[in-house]
């Protein structure tokens, strides 16, 4: 006697109900080493920066933009410098 499907049930009965293979479900796939699951990109950090709204004159602005890429991180190491923290 054939065995009913039941409605929702997770378990596959047929090769042919496999989902596609696109390159997006792949682009979704989870990559485990044993029950640990690999995460892609860079690990977090333990103190990581916070966003800010900080009003600036505009001359302060364009005077640290002029300075090319990375010219908000420029203005951080500056305002370390003037309050004498220790690099974070």
């Amino acid at each position: 006697m054939p065995t009913k499907k039941k409605s929702g049930s997770a378990a596959w009965t047929d090769s042919d109900d496999a989902p596609p293979l696109t390159e997006a479900f792949f682009d979704r796939a989870e990559i485990r080493h044993g029950d640990r699951t690999i995460r892609r990109g860079r690990p977090p950090l333990p103190n990581p920066k916070q966003a800010v709204k900080l009003r600036l004159d505009a001359d302060v602005v364009a005077a640290y933009r002029a300075t090319g890429d990375g010219w908000q991180t420029r203005i951080n190491a500056d305002l370390r410098k003037a309050r004498k923290l220790k690099a974070g």
